[in-house]
């Protein structure tokens, strides 16, 4: 065969191989690109930290001051969500996630009182509070704690700021475990689109499921619901940034932590 025809079909092989690359590039873009980004965010528009400064005058930012949101109990589908006038039930929670840490706990008595502080910490499942690393950890076996389960004796959850519209100051929301893959998943599927963490808004919700022993407990599920605009997505990491530097998630982390 003629080496210049032989050319011309390498060349329209791979001019068509792009094309199809760039259509499915395009499509995938395309299922992420929905609605833009509520008005709403107020937090991204207005002196957001001014305020919190003023109204706090300059008093640090503890887990007490913020309003928190934990898994319902009994596989309940609702969330509890902390307002001016009560707690208020609320089938999905949504905004975009600031930041978020992953702490754990552990407690050396097999029922501990609620309430009780435990006797090892670690910010983000990596490295204990004095120093040791949680994979090497006996407690971080699946089935180290007491009983028929297979679960660790080591306590593991996720824990966010949820900045949702109308509002200044982000909630706290408590992943259990359960869930923990899931958030990560997630977190892996925006890294997949090139995307931060806090350019899309998401939507929570929760889904009933059944333990291998009955158990009914919730499952969490997070979705992108809203992708924001480069300078939407700016604001955002700028707020997160400075927002962050007020409050150390690490810091309150072991507050979080419960005995149940």
């Amino acid at each position: 065969m003629d080496n210049t025809k032989l050319k011309f079909r390498l060349g329209d092989k791979v001019q068509t191989l792009q094309e199809t690359q760039e259509m499915g590039v395009v499509a995938a873009t395309a299922k992420l690109s929905l609605a833009p980004v509520d008005s709403s965010y107020i937090a991204l528009n207005h002196n957001a930290l001014d305020i919190i400064r003023e109204n706090l005058k300059s008093q640090p930012m503890t887990y007490d001051l913020f309003d928190v949101v934990k898994s319902p109990s009994g596989g309940s589908t609702v969330f509890s969500v902390p307002g001016l006038a009560g707690d208020e039930a609320e089938k999905e929670l949504v905004g975009i996630i600031l930041d978020y840490t992953t702490p754990r706990a552990y407690w050396t008595s097999a029922d501990p009182v609620e309430g009780t502080p435990p006797d090892c910490m670690s910010a983000d499942s990596i490295v204990s509070h004095d120093g040791k690393p949680c994979a090497m950890c006996p407690f971080n076996d699946f089935g180290s704690k007491d009983g028929d389960s297979n679960a660790k004796a080591c306590k593991e959850s996720v824990l966010l700021l949820l900045l949702r519209p109308n509002s200044i100051m982000p909630l706290l929301v408590r992943v259990p475990v359960t869930s923990k893959p899931r958030f990560l998943k997630y977190m892996a599927r925006l890294v997949g689109m090139l995307t931060p963490i806090s350019g899309v808004v998401t939507k929570i919700a929760l889904e009933k499921a059944t333990s291998k022993g009955g158990k009914p407990y919730a499952l969490f599920n997070f979705n992108a619901v809203n992708v924001l605009s480069p300078e939407e997505t700016a604001l955002a990491r700028e707020f997160s940034r400075r927002f962050t530097e007020m409050v150390n998630l690490d810091a309150i982390a072991p507050e979080m932590a419960e005995a149940n």
